[in-house]
This record gives structure tokens, sequence and C-alpha cells, in this order.
């Protein structure tokens, strides 16, 4: 891919009309000249490479200035290469991310009998339904609330007043009401149902009974919750969990309701992070008149963190990520560019805070940078990359196995008579990372092609010698007609 980006820009500078490298470049001396599509094929000077095209110049100043990658102001304006000042000042950590609302839990109320019994006259019939505090919501049949009644009347009826008390906590503790006590006592007449009432307003958000139903104390017949105000339950990602704090300012918006935000805090953090997601819980409450907020609704939330002093900055876009290293395209100026390690800090919003490599004041390339670094990564290795085969002379197809570079298979489009070569149109080469072309070969001693005419389908082995492929084995595609 990287030989591919080199032949873009030579391209590039073609149709602009202006030398790949810079001007000026015609007065310093030229070490060699290279392929464009492979920088290990060096000749000493101009000329074709194997796939027909023009020679590249390498100047002595590229040899020396390793990574650095020196661009014609044509080309860089082709490229729409793009820069940006490396900045340093008040990074604020805005934190963008998402929640859900849910149930403010201090307003919620779990339902549940003291004593066992039979659901009478359920006024509630399905969830979401809104109550008002002192409401009826069902009443219930118990013996344990019928004998707890007679044993008040009876207390009642004896004059002791110790018992009369006795007998009138006891009602308490099993549910009874303060009202439905002191009615009882007026009236004196036991009440075979029992009605229960709602301790608060709210909707019903579970209902876990029916008309007629037995219930047990451990049931939860239903629960109610007062939607007057919500929790927003933020995910703050593991790697921004300590900017975060109690107290700090957010921002929330809702889809459904674009243009309107809600402005809160955050007031609570959990102690420990969700196991699936990763992510830190942060808890907001809002006011909710009119009950527009809704449980399990998606939010986008801004957090506002405290903000970093004389930080240096540089925009998100300009950072390339590769593997466990990041590295930018710092312009040196005159068209020329390098390619810099960095080590990065926080994050905030499009901006992201370098802690090494850089300095206020550098420029760092935001469009066309990855263009730039792969120019950049394969001069830095030109050494490694073009160490020549230490092969002599052509060898024998039976007795060189080890030395062959890569399979084939293709179209032959010419055999120039006498010259030893072979022109092919072959298919993808993925070992030595080539496209689909036209391409000509050397041929070696041991591969005859005179079995061979144009358009015939061929597989072929190839070897590099010198910075040369040569075929060394030669055969038909159906297998016919091998040397």
């Amino acid at each position: 891919m990287k030989k591919t980006l080199i032949s873009t820009l030579v391209i590039l500078a073609v149709f602009s009309g202006t030398p790949a490298l810079a001007k000026g470049s015609t007065d310093k001396n030229i070490l060699y000249w290279v392929a464009p599509m492979d920088p290990s094929y060096r000749r000493d000077g101009p000329g074709k490479s194997p796939m027909g095209m023009d020679l590249i110049p390498v100047y002595e100043d590229a040899e020396t200035e390793g990574s650095d990658v020196r661009i014609s102001p044509a080309v860089v304006q082709n490229l729409g290469v793009r820069t940006a000042e490396v900045t340093k000042g008040v990074l604020s950590r805005l934190i963008d991310t998402v929640g859900y609302i849910d149930y403010d839990e201090s307003r919620v109320t779990h339902i549940h009998m003291r004593v066992s019994g039979w659901i009478e006259r359920l006024s509630v019939k399905s969830e979401g339904e809104a109550v008002k505090k002192g409401q009826r919501l069902f009443s219930i049949y118990s013996p344990d609330l019928v004998n707890a009644q007679e044993e008040f009347l009876r207390a009642l009826s004896g004059g002791n007043q110790g018992l009369v008390s006795a007998s009138r906590e006891r009602l308490k503790a099993l549910g009874i009401s303060g009202s439905e006590i002191a009615r009882l006592e007026k009236r004196r007449k036991v009440l075979q149902t029992v009605p229960v009432f709602a301790p608060q307003d709210g909707v019903v958000s579970e209902l876990a009974v029916r008309e007629g139903m037995y219930v047990k104390p451990s049931l939860n017949v239903m629960t109610l919750a007062d939607l007057s105000s919500v929790w927003l339950i933020a995910e703050v990602f593991e790697r921004q969990s300590d900017w975060v704090s109690i107290g700090d300012e957010a921002e929330m918006t809702l889809p459904f309701l674009p243009g309107k935000r809600w402005q809160g805090r955050v007031e609570y953090i959990y102690p420990s992070l969700d196991p699936k997601t990763r992510t830190l819980m942060a808890r907001l409450r809002f006011d909710n008149p009119g009950e527009a907020l809704k449980p399990n609704m998606y939010a986008r939330v801004k957090l506002h963190a405290q903000p970093r002093e004389q930080v240096l900055s540089i925009p998100m876009e300009a950072l390339i990520r590769s593997g466990d290293k990041d590295r930018v395209i710092v312009a040196l100026g005159e068209g020329r560019f390098n390619a810099v390690e960095v080590l990065t800090g926080i994050e905030s919003g499009d901006r992201i805070e370098i802690v090494q490599g850089l300095k206020a004041g550098d420029r760092v390339v935001t469009s066309g940078q990855f263009l730039l670094d792969s120019e950049a990564s394969l001069k830095a290795s030109f050494s490694r990359m073009s160490e020549a085969s230490t092969d002599t002379g052509p060898k024998s197809g039976s007795n060189n196995q080890a030395a062959v570079a890569a399979s084939g298979q293709g179209r032959i489009v010419s055999l120039p008579a006498g010259q030893g070569m072979i022109k092919l149109d072959h298919r993808p080469i993925p070992a030595l990372g080539w496209p689909a072309m036209e391409m000509m070969f050397f041929l070696d001693q041991g591969a005859d092609a005179s079995a061979f005419s144009e358009g015939d389908e061929v597989r072929f082995q190839l070897e590099k010698r010198n910075g040369d492929f040569y075929i060394i084995a030669l055969e038909h595609a159906d297998g016919e007609g091998a040397p």
C-alpha cells in the first residue's frame, strides 16, 4: 500500500507540472535512481523500471534527512494539505457522553402487606396509573386483622387502658392506619376487609396482584414512583473516570425535544464500574414538572469537569493512531514534513493534550497526513528495504526453489524475440503486495518459453536478483506444456 501511495505522489507531481521534490533539488547531487513502486530497484542513472515507469532520483539531502518528506508547494496544494498550530493554554475537560432517565429512588415506595390475606376491591387496574396520596388502593381480608380488631374491641369493653394501648399498637404494627383505628374505636364494629391507602403521590410502576389473589408479606403488591423529579444515570468512559466529581455542572438534551436544555449537577458517583460496558456511572437529578421526562429515555449529556491550565493541545484530527504508538505529521516549512511520535494526555471535545513530542508554535498536518505518514515511514526504512539480493547470476529453475519470491498466474501479452523477456498481464500477487497489472519480466535460462504463445494463460514463479524479477518456472495454467 505504501508503494501505491508513493506512486500517487509522483502522478500528482506530473499533473501539477512540478517535480515531486522541492524546487532547488536539481542543484544537489543525485545519489541514485529508484523505481516508484519498488524502492529496492536502484540504478545509477535514469531509465525505466521493470513495470515501464520512469525512475525517480534520490538526492543527497534526501538520504540524510531520515524520515523528512519534501514536496513542492504545487503538490501540497493538490493534496489539500491543511495545518494547525500547537497551542498552549486552558484545556476544558468536557465529557460528552450519554445517559438514561431513571426513577428517583428516594421517591419510590413498595407496598407490602404485614399479614397474609386476600385482595378485595382492587382500585388500581394496571401499571402506569397515577395515584394521589391517601387514595384507596385496595382492600384486604385477613383473619389476623379480624382477630386483632376483635381483641381491641374487647380491651375497650374491659376498660383496661393498658390492654387498650397494647391492642392499638398491635393494629398499627399490622398496617392499619390511624384513621381506621379511630373509626373502629368510635363504631365498635369489626371490619372484615381493611382498606390500604397510597402513602404518596406517584404512578404505579409495578403491579404484581389482581383482585382475589392471596398475598403474603414477602410479596411486593405494587410499587409507587413519584415522577416530580427524576435521576439521570450518565456513563463516563474509564479513561475519564478521574475527571468527574460531585458538584460538576451538567447539561442534558433529549432527542424528542430539540433545542431544549436541562441544567443540573453531578449528585453522586457510583463506587464501581459497570462490568459489561466498562463505564463509570454518575448520577444527576432533575426536577420534572409536568412529568415530561420519562424513565428509560435516552439523553445526551455534557459534563463540565475542572479545566487544566498551561496544556499543549492539537486538533484530534491531526493525531495518527497505530498500535501502541501515536504520531503526528509536523510541517517544517518549504514543503518539508516529518513524522513525529507523541505522548498524548486527556481528550476534550475536538482537541487532545500533547504531553511529549511537540512544542508550542509547531504546526501539525490535519488533512492529508496519512499519505504523508506513509511516505515518511517508507523513506525512513529505505536502507532496510533496499538490500539487494546477493545472487550474482541466473540459476536454473530446478535448483533455486529456496530463492523463489512469489508465485502468480496471468496471460502472456508479448514474447519479444531474442530478448530473454516476457510481458505478462498478471493477477494480483499478494506476497509482493502487487495489484493486477501488465509488466515485463526477465526469463531465467531454465524457463523455456518456446512452447508458449501470446494469449496463453500461464502459472509462473518469480525470483528477485539484484533488484530485478526473473521468471524461473513457467507452465500453462491447465498444467500442459510445462518445461
